[in-house]
């Protein structure tokens, strides 16, 4: 379908419009311009964008300056309004809090869902507040949001949905994926559909690029092998390595005649974005190159939250607030354990910093100190900021401490500066939202944290079996790795556990 096509289909008078859009084919800028012009002229309430992911919310933030236009993660929409009727709904006042830090964001949708289908008078007056609704990525809502949405369109609001069935990479399991397929086909029957078909991303550096991954999608798709052996197009190169680390899934190491052509490929400042499967290969990765390049954290802030709920469950007591300080720096960093670092600050603590010290142990027992003063989030605020100092200025016992998660450790000490630990974090959550950070030119993340990012070049590693088998998930994870890169996509394969749905 043309692109102009499509333009008209979603300013049609239908009232349900569907568009499938592959990675890179213009649909944010579709639905961007369609959002502007409807809010222009729009005479009552405020269009709504929903969105998955923070980073595709920031996508269209960036795009669309109107105070006509709502733009939300699904989860936060669905919030906002659980908090409005938490007490029907039988959830406690901060309804995002209890969401966030039990994890039930789907029982928060669920309720919301069976409020909406079943009071007329709350889904009407939704619908008469965002008489338009555009949702973004909707091959990733589940069965409760997309339910919320549509009793919403049923009550009067008319409805625009875009989404890729080949980048549902948040349901894991091959049932869940044919069940969210068969719900995306059903949707497209409900109105009118079309499908955006031009490669704009990858224009006009590499279409050839452009044309290959489209190509492969489709190939993905329907079940076949995406074959290597030939001429590549322009943009695209392979190279092939193994893990020589003597236990691979603890660690990354490769001979020196499989790492050179990557080194090649990292060498300089160009941009890179390297992309891998899961947490644990990052981090392995991070350690490969030397820490040289950060890791792209997103916007979630697990280790926070953990911090967050350790501190207001401690109450002031110092031993719980000091295990949980420890925990949160281990996660966020690297050769700061409990046998280097850890046992001795909880030794500090233990005698009050009773003891003449010297060394790295003077160090521990001033970050001990502000613990021991203040035993809650300020506390553990300068302590990390004291640690952080130490780091940098490479003293005594911390030279060789590392920051791998660099924003999570100073969001943590930004909460500081609150009263409240709660009122904190809900703050600096509430900032990240509105400043849209982004990766650095050059970084490292998973897969997952980079949809909906896009970036001039991108290294695949190591593109083995262990990371993509040939379920249905792991074959549309693949699809979105290689679909970031508009300018060149390095893949580096494993000959030994090839990926089985590649010819190599």
């Amino acid at each position: 379908m043309k692109d102009d096509e499509v333009a008209d289909l979603l300013r049609s008078e239908v009232p349900l419009v569907v568009i499938e859009a592959p990675a890179g084919c213009g649909k944010t800028h579709q639905g961007a311009l369609f959002a502007a012009e409807i809010a222009a002229r729009n005479k009552r309430g405020r269009l709504l964008i929903l969105t998955h992911t923070h980073a595709a919310r920031s996508v269209f933030a960036d795009r669309i300056q109107s105070g006509s236009v709502a733009i939300r993660t699904i989860d936060s929409f669905l919030v906002e309004i659980a908090t409005a009727y938490h007490a029907a709904l039988d959830l406690p006042l901060d309804v995002g809090r209890w969401a966030r830090e039990s994890g039930k964001y789907d029982e928060a949708a669920k309720r919301c869902r069976h409020l909406l289908e079943g009071s007329s008078m709350v889904s009407s007056a939704l619908a008469d507040r965002h008489p338009w609704i555009v949702c973004d990525e909707h091959q990733d809502a589940s069965e409760d949001q997309h339910r919320a949405i549509m009793a919403i369109h049923a009550a009067g609001a008319r409805a625009r949905f875009f989404g890729d069935p080949m980048q549902m990479i948040f349901a894991k399991s091959d049932g869940d994926i044919r069940r969210n397929v068969e719900r995306w086909e059903g949707l497209k029957a409900l109105g009118a559909w079309g499908e955006l078909e031009h490669p704009h991303r990858w224009l006009p550096h590499s279409p050839d690029l452009g044309e290959w991954v489209l190509e492969a999608r489709r190939t993905l798709r329907d079940g076949g092998i995406i074959d290597l052996t030939g001429r590549l197009p322009r943009g695209l190169s392979v190279h092939f390595a193994e893990n020589s680390a003597s236990v691979p899934n603890k660690a990354m190491s490769m001979t020196a005649g499989h790492r050179a052509p990557i080194s090649a490929l990292t060498r300089g400042d160009r941009s890179l974005l390297v992309l891998a499967v899961g947490t644990e290969r990052v981090e392995h990765l991070n350690s490969f190159f030397g820490r040289s390049m950060p890791i792209w954290e997103g916007h979630r802030r697990d280790h926070l939250t953990a911090l967050v709920a350790c501190v207001r469950s401690a109450s002031g007591d110092l031993g719980l607030i000091s295990d949980g300080f420890l925990q949160f720096v281990y996660a966020t960093t690297a050769r700061f354990s409990a046998s280097s670092h850890g046992n001795r600050l909880k030794v500090q603590i233990a005698e009050r910093c009773s003891r003449r010290a010297r060394g790295a142990t003077i160090h521990l027992q001033t970050m001990a100190r502000h613990l021991m003063d203040e035993p809650d989030h300020r506390g553990v605020a300068r302590a990390l900021h004291k640690f952080t100092e130490l780091v940098r200025a490479r003293e005594d016992g911390f030279a060789e401490v590392t920051l791998d998660l660099k924003a999570e450790i100073r969001d943590a000490i930004q909460i500081g500066r609150f009263a409240d630990v709660d009122e904190g974090f809900a703050e600096i959550s509430r900032r990240r939202s509105f400043t849209h950070p982004q990766p650095a030119p050059r970084s490292i993340s998973t897969v997952h944290k980079s949809k909906g990012l896009e970036c001039d070049n991108a290294l695949m590693m190591l593109c083995d079996k262990q990371s993509f088998s040939n379920s249905r998930y792991k074959r549309r994870l693949f699809y979105v790795g290689i679909s970031r890169a508009k300018r060149s996509l390095a893949l580096v394969l494993s000959r030994n556990h090839p990926i089985p749905f590649l010819t190599i």
